[in-house]
């Protein structure tokens, strides 16, 4: 029988999940089929519920819902749990787990990239469901500040009451940094900008964009051209998939060139 999973979010269209999980199902011979599906939040928990009675096998949450998600699984594993944040949901033991690999996903792919975090001044753009996963992955690898901004403050100083250690500032101000990294989710869309004055920030620093699709956002675009590094999300997205698909399927997937260049 077809095994049935599923990327929810909104906006959805974004996702290249499927394009990623259904290319290692047909290279691992897995008769399995992976769509996305645009969801209301009223809608959460029922679809969520399809993974206790077997409707669908595995779910991965993307924006908005890492969090909100939360209340209708029945465990959290360590990663989601220090994180408050899901973005793998699966069946075991007959309940519904809810687990996190953007950490994993983040870290692997920062490593590909071979940008050495380790002492460095990092400033993140945004309070979003991914956040919380960076700025764990970014501890770990011994980033010696963390500061966060977010157009809603609150939401940064939700953010604070886990990980008393970061700083938080308010959203237009920019402090000394080494690497800046968008987690909004402005660069979704083409015209997205974000307002802030790149030329002051200088050059040689390291600009990040957890968004792989479109592949250089307008972010991206001013960091290059005021004479900086920039990574967008691409290596994070394949990492965190490959940890889910090796939960999900017990197969640890290959990551090749044709692989990545899935999400060119």
């Amino acid at each position: 029988m077809t095994k049935k999973y599923i990327v929810i979010g909104n906006p959805i269209d974004h996702s290249l999940s499927p394009a990623i999980h259904n290319h290692w199902f047909k290279k691992n011979k897995i008769d399995a089929f992976y769509d996305k599906k645009l969801v209301e939040e009223k809608d959460l928990k029922e679809i969520i519920y399809k993974v206790k009675n077997e409707e669908l096998d595995g779910i991965n949450v993307t924006v908005p819902y890492k969090k909100k998600v939360i209340p209708f699984v029945d465990q959290l594993t360590p990663e989601a749990k220090l994180s408050e944040s899901i973005n793998t949901i699966y069946k075991k033991n007959k309940k519904i787990i809810g687990h996190n690999t953007d950490i994993g996903g983040f870290e692997l792919g920062l490593r590909h990239c071979k940008y050495n975090v380790k002492n460095k001044k990092v400033f993140i753009l945004g309070a979003g469901g991914v956040v919380t996963s960076v700025i764990y992955s970014l501890k770990k690898m011994g980033a010696s500040e963390i500061t966060i901004s977010n157009r809603t403050n609150s939401k940064a100083y939700s953010i604070k009451k886990l990980f008393p250690y970061i700083k938080v500032l308010d959203w237009g101000k920019v402090p000394d940094f080494d690497m800046i990294l968008n987690a909004t989710s402005l660069g979704l869309n083409k015209n997205d900008e974000i307002n802030l004055d790149y030329e002051k920030f200088g050059n040689n620093k390291f600009y990040y964009d957890v968004i792989y699709n479109p592949k250089e956002t307008n972010f991206l675009k001013k960091g290059k051209y005021f004479g900086n590094i920039t990574e967008n999300g691409k290596m994070m997205f394949i990492y965190q998939a490959h940890q889910a698909f090796l939960i999900w399927h017990k197969i640890m997937p290959n990551i090749d060139d044709e692989t990545i260049r899935l999400l060119d």
